[in-house]
Protein backbone atom coordinates (compact mmCIF):
# COMPACT_ATOMS: atom_id res chain seq x y z
CA UNK A 1 0.00 0.00 0.00
CA UNK A 2 2.57 2.08 1.05
CA UNK A 3 4.42 1.62 -2.63
CA UNK A 4 1.51 2.77 -4.53
CA UNK A 5 1.19 6.13 -2.34
CA UNK A 6 4.95 6.47 -3.09
CA UNK A 7 4.51 6.21 -7.17
CA UNK A 8 1.22 8.17 -6.97
CA UNK A 9 3.41 11.02 -5.49
CA UNK A 10 5.47 10.65 -7.70
CA UNK A 11 3.50 10.67 -10.62
CA UNK A 12 1.49 13.85 -9.35
CA UNK A 13 4.80 15.80 -8.68
CA UNK A 14 6.04 15.18 -12.24
CA UNK A 15 2.51 15.87 -13.98
CA UNK A 16 2.56 19.22 -11.76
CA UNK A 17 6.28 20.21 -13.04
CA UNK A 18 5.44 19.35 -16.76
CA UNK A 19 1.95 21.37 -16.43
CA UNK A 20 3.87 24.35 -14.95
CA UNK A 21 6.66 24.66 -17.38
CA UNK A 22 3.86 24.22 -20.11
CA UNK A 23 2.13 27.21 -18.12
CA UNK A 24 5.30 29.04 -18.35
CA UNK A 25 5.24 28.20 -22.35
CA UNK A 26 1.82 29.51 -22.91
CA UNK A 27 2.32 32.75 -20.59
CA UNK A 28 5.55 33.39 -22.75
CA UNK A 29 3.97 32.61 -25.86
CA UNK A 30 1.10 35.01 -25.03
CA UNK A 31 3.12 37.90 -23.45
CA UNK A 32 5.20 37.92 -26.96
CA UNK A 33 1.88 38.26 -28.59
CA UNK A 34 0.84 41.27 -26.48
CA UNK A 35 3.87 42.81 -27.40
CA UNK A 36 5.30 42.25 -23.51
CA UNK A 37 8.63 40.60 -22.06
CA UNK A 38 8.57 38.10 -19.34
CA UNK A 39 11.25 37.07 -16.89
CA UNK A 40 10.52 33.64 -17.15
CA UNK A 41 11.09 31.65 -20.49
CA UNK A 42 11.64 28.19 -21.30
CA UNK A 43 12.25 28.42 -24.79
CA UNK A 44 15.79 28.11 -25.39
CA UNK A 45 18.22 31.16 -25.88
CA UNK A 46 20.26 31.24 -29.67
CA UNK A 47 23.27 30.11 -28.71
CA UNK A 48 25.87 33.40 -29.09
CA UNK A 49 28.97 31.02 -29.71
CA UNK A 50 27.68 29.97 -33.16
CA UNK A 51 27.96 33.14 -35.72
CA UNK A 52 26.14 32.98 -39.01
CA UNK A 53 28.06 32.53 -41.40
CA UNK A 54 28.70 35.70 -43.47
CA UNK A 55 27.60 36.35 -46.45
CA UNK A 56 29.12 38.18 -49.54
CA UNK A 57 27.65 42.08 -49.86
CA UNK A 58 26.13 43.29 -53.01
CA UNK A 59 27.22 45.46 -55.08
CA UNK A 60 31.16 46.64 -55.85
CA UNK A 61 33.24 45.95 -53.39
CA UNK A 62 37.19 47.10 -52.63
CA UNK A 63 39.99 44.43 -53.21
CA UNK A 64 42.90 44.81 -50.93
CA UNK A 65 46.28 43.86 -52.69
CA UNK A 66 49.05 43.40 -51.23
CA UNK A 67 52.59 43.27 -52.51
CA UNK A 68 53.07 40.55 -50.62
CA UNK A 69 51.83 38.78 -47.31
CA UNK A 70 55.12 37.22 -45.86
CA UNK A 71 58.53 39.17 -44.54
CA UNK A 72 61.45 37.53 -43.43
CA UNK A 73 63.75 40.05 -41.08
CA UNK A 74 66.30 37.85 -41.35
CA UNK A 75 68.63 37.49 -38.52
CA UNK A 76 68.51 39.97 -35.49
CA UNK A 77 69.54 40.83 -32.25
CA UNK A 78 67.83 39.89 -28.98
CA UNK A 79 66.33 43.35 -27.84
CA UNK A 80 66.29 45.27 -31.56
CA UNK A 81 63.16 46.68 -32.48
CA UNK A 82 62.81 46.07 -36.25
CA UNK A 83 59.42 47.40 -38.60
CA UNK A 84 58.40 46.30 -42.29
CA UNK A 85 55.65 47.86 -44.24
CA UNK A 86 53.17 46.42 -46.45
CA UNK A 87 52.27 47.94 -49.56
CA UNK A 88 48.63 47.89 -50.38
CA UNK A 89 46.92 48.85 -53.79
CA UNK A 90 42.47 48.72 -53.75
CA UNK A 91 42.22 46.67 -57.16
CA UNK A 92 39.15 46.95 -56.35
CA UNK A 93 35.95 48.79 -57.56
CA UNK A 94 35.05 51.14 -54.53
CA UNK A 95 36.91 52.78 -51.90
CA UNK A 96 39.17 50.87 -49.50
CA UNK A 97 39.00 51.16 -45.73
CA UNK A 98 41.26 49.24 -43.51
CA UNK A 99 38.91 49.27 -40.49
CA UNK A 100 41.92 47.26 -38.26
CA UNK A 101 44.95 45.23 -37.71
CA UNK A 102 45.34 43.26 -34.66
CA UNK A 103 49.00 41.42 -33.70
CA UNK A 104 48.98 38.15 -32.56
CA UNK A 105 50.76 39.20 -29.95
CA UNK A 106 52.09 42.34 -27.73
CA UNK A 107 55.18 42.18 -28.98
CA UNK A 108 54.39 43.82 -32.18
CA UNK A 109 52.70 46.83 -32.85
CA UNK A 110 50.57 47.65 -35.83
CA UNK A 111 50.44 50.79 -37.86
CA UNK A 112 47.95 51.13 -41.00
CA UNK A 113 46.48 53.53 -43.53
CA UNK A 114 43.34 55.58 -41.70
CA UNK A 115 41.96 56.97 -44.62
CA UNK A 116 40.02 55.63 -47.22
CA UNK A 117 42.16 54.59 -50.31
CA UNK A 118 40.49 54.89 -53.43
CA UNK A 119 40.34 52.61 -56.27
CA UNK A 120 43.98 52.20 -57.49
CA UNK A 121 45.33 54.07 -55.06
CA UNK A 122 47.76 52.61 -52.51
CA UNK A 123 48.19 52.40 -48.62
CA UNK A 124 50.29 50.88 -46.15
CA UNK A 125 50.15 48.55 -43.02
CA UNK A 126 53.20 48.88 -41.26
CA UNK A 127 54.69 46.03 -38.28
CA UNK A 128 56.66 47.50 -35.68
CA UNK A 129 58.34 43.88 -33.73
CA UNK A 130 60.15 44.45 -30.42
CA UNK A 131 62.64 40.91 -30.10
CA UNK A 132 63.12 41.92 -26.57
CA UNK A 133 62.89 38.64 -24.24
CA UNK A 134 62.48 36.78 -27.77
CA UNK A 135 65.01 34.15 -28.82
CA UNK A 136 65.25 31.44 -32.06
CA UNK A 137 62.98 31.91 -34.41
CA UNK A 138 59.82 33.87 -34.14
CA UNK A 139 57.10 33.87 -36.70
CA UNK A 140 54.05 36.33 -36.02
CA UNK A 141 50.93 37.40 -37.88
CA UNK A 142 49.06 40.58 -38.21
CA UNK A 143 44.98 40.08 -39.12
CA UNK A 144 43.95 42.85 -41.07
CA UNK A 145 40.03 43.48 -41.12
CA UNK A 146 38.44 45.64 -44.27
CA UNK A 147 35.43 46.24 -46.06
CA UNK A 148 36.64 43.76 -48.56
CA UNK A 149 35.49 40.18 -49.39
CA UNK A 150 36.75 38.49 -47.69
CA UNK A 151 36.52 40.49 -44.61
CA UNK A 152 40.39 39.68 -43.53
CA UNK A 153 43.73 39.22 -44.81
CA UNK A 154 46.69 37.56 -42.94
CA UNK A 155 50.00 39.28 -42.74
CA UNK A 156 52.93 37.43 -41.83
CA UNK A 157 56.57 37.85 -40.51
CA UNK A 158 59.38 35.67 -39.07
CA UNK A 159 62.69 36.63 -37.65
CA UNK A 160 65.25 34.10 -36.19
CA UNK A 161 66.83 36.36 -32.90
CA UNK A 162 70.35 35.61 -31.55
CA UNK A 163 70.69 35.80 -27.50
CA UNK A 164 71.74 38.53 -25.46
CA UNK A 165 75.13 37.39 -23.66
CA UNK A 166 74.20 35.76 -20.26
CA UNK A 167 70.35 34.86 -21.69
CA UNK A 168 69.17 31.65 -20.11
CA UNK A 169 67.55 29.49 -22.78
CA UNK A 170 64.92 30.12 -25.55
CA UNK A 171 62.05 32.35 -25.11
CA UNK A 172 58.88 31.49 -28.04
CA UNK A 173 56.32 33.75 -27.51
Amino acid sequence: MLFFAVVLVCFTACKDRTAEKRIAELESRLAEVEGKKTTTTNVPAPNPTVAAPEEKPEGPLPVIQFETTEHDFGTIKEGDIVEYVYKVKNTGEAPLIIQGAQPSCGCTVPDFSKEPIPVGGTGYVKAKFDSNGKQNVQNKTITVSANTWPKQTVLRFKAMITPKAGSNGPAAH
